[in-house]
């Protein structure tokens, strides 16, 4: 008998749990409240995703990576991490091969997903709608659109951002953690060099990091405190470019600003489980990254291709038993990070006279070969999975 599998929500989570099922003997309903045109042709936001070298093999896996434009793959061969205006910089470089991964930008890799799962006979799209009820029965489970219409299934995947209403309506609350900051993403044209190595510099008050593309370019990204950056936001122009060059101290010499500031305010969330009784969480819904480690994509892939390969060929893709196994894995394979990640992000936005030796010591730790090579193979191989 053929199985339905309901799938509210299609990012980059959503499409890639419909790619991870595609050809399946399981049909796979995608519930997306964007109409099918940004689906297919999404506007580019500023975002640029670094992805390790397991992303880059599940995406061939899937046919993905394959779709990719070569100009629009760029090679990420090494990371430097600084603090305030010491020119002390903890270098991590890949454990082997020449990369730590490949930089490409989000808009890119959504278009990709999409065309993967276009034309695939088991993957229906519902775009323009959105669940508002979520039923689960012992042996099925039902929603209802915004529209009034019902849709019954065996497997209900919430995949609906890191504020997920569906997460809250199946009952399963979420740990959030608000910094109060919001990023800033754009792109630079610069005069100096970027070597093919991002840069993250813990300045005092504000985070900045740069991120490798073509050459002379660079996506830029700046943290800011919520009302410094309501106030970027709102210059234009000579103005606009002047206060983004200032954040970045003439470190990458004459800088030109080539695509305007979109502010995204930060916040990390992680689920208290993420499965319940037909029911799975994939993507932001369940771990919600901070951006400072670059695995929110990467962890988002791999948990949505994890539970494709675990129910696209089962004979009840809501089996408890499958389920928990993927909730147990994916959460092993997330939460060391994640609460590193959230102990980091505070220890180096707190610009307290106490705090700063503690900064400063704690890079200083980064940089010894062990703790390297760990980080080296967390950024190039999410080894931690």
């Amino acid at each position: 008998m053929r199985r339905t599998i309901i799938v509210a929500g299609g990012g980059p989570a959503g499409l890639s749990f419909a790619c991870a099922l595609a050809g399946s003997p399981h049909r796979v309903v995608v519930i997306e409240p964007q109409a099918q045109a940004a689906l297919a042709a999404p506007a580019p936001d500023g975002r640029e995703i670094a992805l390790t070298r397991r992303s880059e093999a599940i995406l061939k896996e899937m046919g993905v990576w394959q779709s990719f434009p070569a100009d629009a793959i760029h090679p990420l061969c090494e990371a430097r991490v600084l603090n305030g205006a010491s020119p002390f910089a903890m270098q991590i470089g890949p454990e082997r091969g020449d990369s730590l991964g490949n930089l490409v930008s989000n808009h890119v890799i959504r278009a990709g997903l999409y065309a993967a799962i276009e034309d695939q006979p088991n993957v229906e799209l519902r775009c323009g709608r959105r669940v508002v009820e979520p039923r689960i029965g012992e042996t099925g489970v039902a929603v209802t659109l915004d529209d009034g219409s019902e849709l019954v299934g065996d497997l209900l995947i919430a995949a609906d951002s890191r504020f997920s209403k569906l997460r809250d309506a199946l009952g399963i609350d979420a740990s959030v953690t608000r910094f109060g900051h919001t990023m800033l993403v754009c792109r630079i044209a610069h005069t100096l060099p970027h070597r093919h190595t991002s840069t993250e510099w813990f300045d005092h008050g504000r985070t900045v990091a740069l991120l490798p593309l073509a050459e002379g370019t660079s996506g830029l990204v700046v943290t800011l405190a919520n009302d410094e950056a309501r106030e970027v936001c709102a210059l234009e122009g000579a103005a606009l470019e002047h206060r983004m060059a200032g954040f970045l101290g003439q470190r990458w010499g004459q800088v030109t600003l080539l695509t305007k500031p979109t502010p995204y305010p930060l916040a990390m969330t992680f689920a208290e489980r993420f499965a319940g009784p037909r029911c799975a969480l994939i993507g932001d819904t369940a771990v919600g990254m901070h951006p400072v480690t670059a695995h929110g994509f990467n962890f988002g892939l791999l948990g949505a291709w994890r539970l494709g390969q675990l129910v696209g060929q089962a004979a009840d893709p809501g089996a408890a038993h499958l389920l928990s196994r993927y909730a147990r894995q994916h959460r092993l394979a997330t939460l060391p990070l994640y609460e590193a990640t959230r102990q980091l992000v505070k220890l180096y936005t707190d610009d307290r006279l106490l705090a700063r030796p503690i900064r400063a010591g704690v890079l200083r730790l980064g940089a010894l070969p062990p703790v390297r090579r760990i980080m080296g193979r967390l950024l190039s191989q999410d080894a931690a999975a």
